[in-house]
């Protein structure tokens, strides 16, 4: 029988106990193993059969063991010594306390998926994980962050599958009450909400949710609330479904809601404001549209000045390295949700149609673009490694299309991962050993061999016992019964090399380059003396048929009997199954088609386990691998049949399986330790640790971003005179631009010099109404190829000597020839303001005709 109602009853826990509640609704626990071993504590048993999910811990743990923990004096002193180990982390100085003042006092960073923990299913992927990592090290930091989300009712999918091995999507109801979140309320206790125009005249409104996330709070907007009608209801039903309008009101709810709950939320509790924007990704683009509003209809300025104002304060992360990954509406749908009866007095729809428009060499006109938006609202965007910062000017160039690619203003810094939530604790105890000896440097003389290699195989133990577990759930989903399924308790062995490959399933991930040969490949899995086991796991997109056929015939294969002992397929890849996997490996295969992995930090939570890296050199592993951290498998990137291009590179990596990776895992000595492999593990982790770790990352990101987006913003901020000044000056040198240009150039008349010379050059340029002072004459100048292209090129200064009239002047300028080999110039004049981010912002410049 159906119920008609659903409600929550929550435990009420005896008030000696009372310190748990707030244990619970702090994810800090989520990476603090003294507080899940608490938990533990309160029901070992229990424990283990919610899942490791603290909140139906004490919704299901019977009132009798309550009440006997409120009498057990060791428990109590227990809880009372957590509890006061958070609230010291919540209130001591940390990092970013001991700095000079100049750094934001406070940043907002909105992302369309968080992945915090297994029990707040809000994530589908990398995206979410690497945010997620990005609020625990910035609450371990103490940088004042305030991370802005969706609260998907239905998450992303539980994925199963079929007897026939084709993926199957279950999306069950996300409930908040059982849930480590608190109701945003005001004052008076009402429950806050912010409110979204929609065409027609609707209202799309939602409750704020508060995920505390160590000091860091995460704001998660929920539109199922009693104010919507059921198409509002639903905006926030699941993650990445439904239609393109569905997507697009996702989208204003983060973007135009997400900042309306900030403002919300400091209003309430009085956190600082954010002095900058942090979009991760383009999905959450139109936050800069509701900040120009917000200027415009509130504080006065012209939509201009507002413009500059809020580009100064934003930083733009794209994580895309293929234009297919980037959300683009109409623009006609676009057209219809900000403008008619839900235009903004403040903000005409043609401004924003002109944000997104791919009005560029080989944009679509009838297309908006969030990633262009994003890089047109802020100052300062990256790349998520130093390759993918070099894919993303290229994919992006047409914005700048006066400038070299290597020109365009896209940095990049690498990701990282949050270590305490991915290292095993067995590691950590490794590390505590280290550390007593000077850290990881010192691990080659205080760690064991001994102890390096046993921790491993203990890790690769438990492993193979959650791969069984999960291996005969999944066999139970498709039919099959347990006279069928004694096999499972041999699937995998604790002593035999163990690759991992887990990751979502498109097509440029090629989950099934290992089935390009399957007999070579069945070789390798029942080799007789250097067996090799793998372990996968991935989701597909729900709307993407190639992905799920991928996984059929991946599964098909590990359905073999001859080899589902040495290869598994586990359904339903997450956090949770991560923490296993990551420590259990010790090979961590990632063989995507190189350029199209932007970062993937799943390999460097396997190092930081210390787990060896087999991979293409894509991502951050095209950046740091250094030939004794693991293994590169050589790319036939140029080889255009795609077909012949996988079968080199599966070749490539069965040789290397066959040939290094697993005679040197195998190669033990009298006292059965591999020692060279077990080398290459200390020099994994006292190599890679400190790159990896998302502990660098953030402070790249404080340092490189985020200061100076807080100095440019408060430039602009003195009454925001800086800003309308700008954005005159920047009307005026557009209007006049067409005057400029480089008239002629004079070099010294020699065709040869030798190194060490110096080039002596002078400019004679036209500049109409514009002065010296509004622009920069530059020698841009490097080594050239057959073509006279600049390879790398500089740009040095140029200063003006003379002055002509009639708006001409003569500049003059030098080169260090430091270099042999054919050379080449050319002189260029681009707009200079102090207040710009660089000569590339406006995208003008002027060459020689």
């Amino acid at each position: 029988m159906r119920a008609i109602r659903r409600l929550m009853v929550r435990t009420v826990l005896p008030e000696p106990l009372a310190a748990l509640g707030d244990l619970v609704t702090n994810l800090r626990w989520s990476w603090h193993q003294p507080t899940q071993e608490l938990f533990s504590a309160v029901d070992p048993g229990l424990w283990e059969e919610v899942g490791h999910d603290p909140v139906r811990l004490l919704g299901e743990v019977t009132q009798d063991r309550l009440a006997e923990l409120a009498a057990d004096p060791a428990f109590l002193g227990l809880v009372r010594a957590t509890h006061d180990d958070l609230q010291n982390y919540l209130s001591e100085a940390r990092w970013y306390q001991d700095n000079d003042g100049a750094a934001p006092a406070g940043i907002a960073y909105f992302s369309p998926e968080f992945g915090i923990t297994h029990v707040l299913p809000q994530y589908s992927g990398g995206l979410g994980i690497l945010a997620g990592d990005h609020l625990k090290t910035a609450s371990d930091l103490g940088v004042p962050i305030i991370g802005v989300g969706l609260l998907y009712r239905h998450g992303y999918f539980v994925q199963s599958l079929s007897r026939e091995g084709w993926q199957q999507e279950r999306y069950p109801v996300v409930d908040p009450d059982n849930l480590p979140l608190v109701r945003l309320r005001e004052s008076d206790g009402r429950p806050a909400q912010i409110t979204v125009g929609m065409p027609g005249g609707r209202t799309l409104a939602a409750a704020i949710w508060v995920a505390n996330v160590g000091r860091v709070p995460l704001l998660l907007l929920d539109s199922f609330v009693e104010d919507n009608g059921p198409i509002e209801r639903d905006v926030t039903d699941r993650l990445y479904g439904g239609s393109r309008e569905h997507r697009l009101l996702q989208e204003m709810l983060l973007g135009v809601g997400g900042v309306r709950a900030v403002r919300t939320y400091c209003r309430i509790t009085g956190a600082a404001a954010p002095e900058v924007f942090h979009t991760n990704e383009g999905h959450a683009g139109f936050l800069g549209l509701e900040r120009i509003r917000e200027l415009v209809e509130e504080r006065g300025l012209t939509y201009e000045a507002a413009l500059e104002f809020t580009r100064a304060g934003t930083v733009f992360t794209t994580h895309t390295p293929v234009p297919a990954g980037i959300d683009r509406f109409p623009v006609d749908l676009v057209e219809r949700h900000f403008g008619g009866d839900n235009a903004s007095p403040g903000l005409p729809v043609e401004h924003i149609l002109a944000l997104g428009a791919e009005d560029y060499e080989g944009g679509d006109p009838s297309m908006f673009n969030m990633a262009v938006m994003g890089l047109r609202l802020a100052a300062r965007a990256n790349g998520v490694s130093t390759l993918h910062g070099e894919v993303s000017r290229g994919m992006f160039a047409g914005l700048w299309p006066s400038f070299d690619e290597r020109e365009v203003p896209i940095g990049s810094i690498t990701n990282g991962v949050h270590a305490p939530t991915w290292v095993a604790p067995e590691i950590l105890r490794l590390e505590e050993k280290a550390v007593a000896g000077g850290g990881w440097k010192s691990a080659t003389t205080t760690v064991a061999d001994h102890d390096i290699w046993a921790t491993k195989r203990q890790l690769r133990e438990r492993l193979v016992a959650d791969a069984r577990a999960r291996l005969r759930t999944s066999w139970r989903g498709r039919g099959a019964s347990d006279a069928e399924l004694g096999w499972v308790d041999d699937a995998l062995d604790p002593d035999v090399l163990t690759v991992g490959f887990a990751r979502r399933v498109p097509s440029y991930k090629r989950l099934t380059l290992m089935l390009r040969d399957p007999q070579r490949l069945k070789a390798l899995l029942l080799h007789p003396e250097r067996p090799v086991q793998i372990v996968i796991a991935g989701k597909a997109h729900p709307a993407d048929d190639g992905g799920k056929r991928l996984i059929q015939e991946m599964v098909r294969f590990a359905d073999d009997p001859d080899v589902r002992h040495r290869i598994v397929f586990l359904p339903d890849y997450g956090i949770g199954m991560a923490q296993a996997l990551y420590p259990g490996c010790d090979v961590w295969l990632n063989n995507p088609l190189r350029p199209y992995e932007a970062c993937g930090t799943s390999g460097m939570k396997a190092a930081l386990n210390a787990g060896l890296n087999l991979s293409i050199r894509d991502g951050w592993w095209d950046e740091w691998f250094d030939g004794s951290n693991g293994w590169d498998i050589p790319s036939a990137e140029g080889v255009d049949d795609p077909d012949h291009r996988d079968d080199l590179e599966a070749i490539a990596m069965y040789e290397l399986f066959e040939n290094e990776v697993a005679p040197r895992f195998y190669d033990v000595d009298t006292d059965g330790i591999p020692r060279r492999w077990v080398e290459m593990l200390r020099h994994t982790l006292t190599s890679l640790g400190p790159k990896v770790q998302a502990t660098r990352m953030v402070r790249e990101y404080v340092d490189q971003l985020y200061r100076p987006a807080a100095a440019s913003s408060r430039a602009l901020n003195a009454d925001f005179d800086g800003a309308a000044a700008l954005a005159d000056w920047k009307e005026r040198v557009r209007a006049a631009w067409s005057s400029v240009a480089v008239d002629h150039v004079e070099s010294t008349t020699v065709d040869t010099f030798e190194r060490g010379q110096t080039l002596r050059l002078h400019a004679f340029v036209s500049l109409g109404p514009l002065t010296p002072d509004d622009v920069d004459v530059q020698v841009v100048h490097g080594g050239v190829d057959d073509n006279d292209t600049l390879r790398e090129p500089a740009a040095t200064a140029m200063s003006m000597s003379e002055q002509h009239g009639d708006g001409r002047y003569r500049f003059d300028g030098e080169v260090h020839l430091d270099r042999a080999g054919p050379f080449g110039y050319t002189v260029r004049i681009v707009p200079r303001h102090a207040l710009l981010g660089d000569g590339t912002e406006l995208g003008l410049a002027a060459l020689p005709g």
